[in-house]
């Protein structure tokens, strides 16, 4: 459990958590969430860890919900985007797009070993976001779970369904 004490910012005041839940799915999520809401418990998300931010630092008696174990992908040309888990490295997803003649330009100096889960916490940029634009600015949706373990969609799979506040 050590591993999952902090990120990269390596931050002293890190603490140990209770346990660390490796899901798969959003349901797992949940399932790790309403326990540790009905248990009054902490949670921290932890994507591939290389935050320089300290936002997967675990405070003492945490679970931390690791999403390494969430790496589906399906790209539809078609409509030129990606439904993506979060713990699918960026360096994954700028591959895969690749092989459809698409191109996903955030790039974070840690893009080779960091997660999407991740780059969308921090929005993350990279070179490339002068002329292209950081994180946000290619999601168009996403899978939500609140504190109680409710899953919400924001967004949606097209533009024109991104309405309202800017959620995502």
């Amino acid at each position: 459990m050590a591993g999952y004490r902090w990120d990269r910012a390596n931050d002293p005041s890190a603490g140990t958590p209770l346990a660390v839940a490796r899901v798969t799915s959003t349901a797992d999520v949940q399932t790790v969430v309403r326990f540790a809401a009905t248990h009054n418990i902490s949670v921290v998300t932890r994507g591939a860890g290389t935050g320089l931010s300290g936002g997967a630092t675990a405070i003492d008696g945490c679970i931390v919900i690791s999403t390494e174990r969430m790496r589906a992908i399906e790209v539809d040309p078609q409509t030129r985007t990606a439904t993506v888990e979060p713990g699918l490295l960026n360096a994954e997803v700028k591959r895969a797009v690749a092989e459809h003649g698409l191109w996903y330009p955030p790039d974070p100096s840690s893009w080779e070993i960091c997660s999407i889960g991740g780059n969308i916490a921090t929005n993350a940029g990279g070179l490339c976001c002068v002329k292209y634009g950081v994180t946000t600015d290619y999601v168009l949706g996403l899978t939500v779970v609140l504190a109680d373990g409710t899953a919400v969609e924001l967004g949606g799979p097209r533009v024109k369904d991104v309405a309202g506040l800017p959620l995502t």
